[in-house]
């Protein structure tokens, strides 16, 4: 089997897509992350769901987690207020995720070499510069177990 058989059906987000709308993808679909593309829908990075976490709480928080237990439920209900009006770029980690990318014709061992190697559950199928989909690493142990 080859990469191009093994993509499935994956939410891919641009740069500029709106954050909160990501982080609701994120969510309702319980995915490890998104692909981020930029606006030629070349596949740029992978946007970890940590990351998102990481970004609605606050430093202090991050800083010290036992003030987590001090915030109040009206705090803790507003603090995905963080996202709106953001953009998916501005909850990218400084040093960006990237994406790796096999050849369509790459077989499963290739596929699975690569994304061991780079610890990323996702990796992009290309062919040339178009992405074809996205594998990840829960589709691959289900081809791989099967």
């Amino acid at each position: 089997m080859h990469a191009a058989q093994m993509v499935e059906d994956y939410p891919v987000v641009d740069l500029d897509s709106d954050a909160l709308a990501a982080a609701r993808l994120l969510a309702e679909r319980r995915l490890p992350g998104l692909v981020v593309t930029d606006a030629s829908g070349c596949p740029q990075s992978v946007l970890p769901a940590s990351e998102v976490v990481q970004f609605l709480v606050p430093p202090y928080v991050q800083d010290d987690p036992s003030l987590a237990g001090v915030l109040n439920e009206s705090m803790a209900d507003r603090i995905a207020d963080k996202l709106g009006g953001r953009r998916v770029r501005e909850l990218l980690p400084k040093e960006p995720v990237e994406l790796p990318r096999v050849a369509a014709d790459d077989t499963v061992v290739e596929v699975a070499a690569v994304m061991a190697r780079l610890r990323c559950p996702l990796v992009a199928v290309m062919e040339g510069r178009t992405l074809l989909g996205v594998v990840s690493a829960s589709r691959l142990l289900e081809l791989a177990l099967h």
